[in-house]
């Protein structure tokens, strides 16, 4: 049975298809369009599932959309009505697009993808989130937390899974919303809100938790961790451009930051306001879980929704009990839905008995050698291939070590928003200086910016706070931020945060097993089984998709050497392919025409 599931029309576009309940490939729509966060009809994505399943469109059984339109087109209109006429910019232009557009999305879908109706499911919106996580966890039964900004009118829901079923036991309504309160709070520091947030946890440890409560004063929160605002401090609910009303500015002592400096400098007092709503966040979620726990009775936790992308939380609810195991889906936001969309039809609608449990991320597409030699020879590109194995991942580790920064592009690219080894930007983490290196010239971004480390499974507690690292699915999926061992900061400065912290991501030998032996040959030279890494993109980017992407990035940053598979691209290349550099950048070689 095929299932393909869709998420599109707000942010993160995305598709994914679940063959007799196995996810065979999912992926965003922005890294096939090059467009950053591509919210629209992902026809790309939706192209390679189905070339990944070997099928046609006609083989697809049902297609299942990780939300309700409609109930979404009732929250938004009873939202405006009810604060009309402060809503009515909003209003106006909310209509022109859900009328246009959002409105009609079953139809539009039908005649795009050329099936009856019959075969067009709708899923709820949090219903998706939880399905994401409980039918790709290792878990039979378990409580699910899911917690975003917003679906229909859920913005938060606790749950329980057990088997094949999904209940629903609880629910957080909108306005109220934790995901809304930190986005207001990303607003407030002067970041981007649905693109930000991952920049607000980073600032996080440069500040004090000195105002949470002044935060405090602004919500109230319930012992089930359920939470009310004091709606005279926000404007989300009726602004199109605005998060925050001039009482908010007011309570805190400060406007809002222009997000026009926000990138240049850390002021201390937006960090200790990071600080404040990371801690209050951490608090109001481990309330949630402990609820639920004493809910359900049950020993496992499957999380889900946009704040699920807190990997210091995440820890924080795995460390801080009562919950023995915690599993979270690699794309836990809204591009997940459609993962979670097309399982709850499979698995929860039809009853269909559940597949295995999603032990990697690698969903992507990928390139053989004989596609990535035709592009460089297309494009009269330097290089040289390392044909065995051994060697070629010994002459990465020695790179490394010598000091170089290399883009590594191998295998089937990662579904969700973490690079995990399979386009990822890779250096020694014993060298202080790589931090400043990769983010003033590799990835042109704030300074303040942590690394990721990447380490050996098997080795990962040696280094980083996490016992039993291969018991902790999240860790793979760079979900969880661990204390580095004390003894081992000084060995690992590059990817210790200011706090001591860690984004780790333990590396499976059965699911990577280039990148494990890279790291671990790595490991060898140095007796630190660990490499620095960070996404294969520049600031504003999406990661890289195919052999011209990866490219591009490196020849427009200060990358050292590019590896893609076994071929090596040494920065010298640069200098003499100016001109293919720009009929790169202008032309682009398309998926199709590598595939070919």
């Amino acid at each position: 049975m095929n299932i393909l599931g869709l998420s599109f029309f707000y942010h993160d576009s995305s598709a994914a298809l679940v063959q007799d309940g196995v996810l065979i490939a999912a992926a965003e729509e922005e890294r096939f369009s090059r467009v950053k966060h591509d919210a629209g009809y992902p026809q790309l994505a939706i192209d390679f599932c189905l070339k990944m399943g070997r099928i046609s469109m006609q083989d697809v059984d049902y297609v299942v959309f990780y939300e309700k339109p409609f109930v979404k087109f009732e929250r938004m209109l009873l939202t405006a009505m009810a604060t009309f006429p402060r809503s009515s910019a909003v209003f106006r232009e909310s209509m022109q697009r859900w009328i246009s557009d959002k409105l009609w999305i079953k139809s539009m879908m039908l005649k795009k993808l050329g099936i009856p109706a019959s075969k067009l499911l709708f899923a709820d919106h949090h219903m998706s989130h939880a399905a994401s996580s409980f039918f790709t966890s290792p878990f039979r039964e378990s409580a699910i937390l899911t917690i975003d900004g917003a679906g229909e009118w859920s913005t938060g829901t606790l749950g329980v899974g057990r088997d094949r079923k999904i209940t629903i036991l609880k629910e957080l309504r909108f306005p109220h919303s934790l995901g809304l309160l930190y986005s207001a709070f990303t607003a407030y520091c002067g970041f981007e809100v649905n693109e930000g947030e991952y920049k607000l946890m980073g600032m996080h440890p440069y500040g004090k938790p000195s105002m949470c409560d002044k935060i405090y004063e602004i919500i109230q929160v319930a012992g089930d961790g359920s939470v009310w605002h004091d709606m005279r401090y926000f404007s989300y609910h009726f602004s199109r451009n605005s998060t925050l009303s001039k009482a908010f500015e007011e309570h805190f002592g400060r406007p809002a930051r222009d997000p026009k400096t926000s990138d240049k400098s850390l002021d201390p007092f937006y960090c200790d306001v990071a600080a404040s709503i990371q801690r209050v966040t951490e608090e109001i979620v481990q309330k949630m879980a402990v609820h639920l726990h004493e809910v359900t009775g049950l020993k496992q936790l499957c999380l889900s929704g946009g704040v699920a992308l807190n990997s210091v939380s995440n820890y924080k609810v795995l460390r801080a009990g009562p919950f023995t195991d915690v599993y979270v889906h690699p794309a836990p936001g809204d591009d997940g839905g459609c993962v979670g969309a097309a399982y709850w039809a499979y698995n929860h609608v039809l009853d269909q008995p559940r597949g295995p449990a999603l032990e990697h991320a690698y969903l992507g597409s990928e390139y053989t050698d004989a596609q990535v030699q035709a592009f460089l020879e297309k494009h009269s590109i330097p290089y040289e291939k390392i044909e065995d194995d051994e060697k070629f991942y010994d002459f990465v580790a020695r790179k490394l070590v010598d000091g170089m920064v290399c883009g590594w592009f191998r295998g089937r690219f990662e579904w969700g928003p973490r690079a995990l080894g399979a386009r990822s930007i890779i250096a020694d983490p014993r060298k202080s200086e790589m931090k400043e290196k990769l983010n003033s010239t590799i990835k042109f971004r704030e300074a303040f910016r942590p690394f990721a480390p990447s380490v050996l499974e098997e080795r990962a507690d040696e280094f980083f706070d996490i016992p039993d690292a291969q018991r902790h699915f999240p860790a793979r999926f760079m979900l969880y931020v661990t204390p580095v061992r004390p003894e081992k900061r000084s060995v690992l400065p590059a990817i210790t945060h200011e706090d001591g912290s860690g984004r780790l991501q333990t590396v499976y030998k059965a699911t990577n097993p280039g990148y494990h032996r890279m790291i671990e040959r790595f490991g060898e030279l140095t007796g630190v089984p660990v490499v620095m890494n960070t996404s294969f993109n520049l600031k504003g980017e999406p990661i890289v998709e195919d052999p011209s992407h990866a490219f591009n990035t490196f020849s427009l940053s200060g990358m050292d050497y590019l590896f893609l598979n076994n071929y090596v691209v040494r920065a010298d290349a640069k200098k003499k392919i100016a001109e293919t550099r720009f009929t790169l950048r202008h032309e682009g070689d398309t998926i199709t025409e590598l595939m070919s």
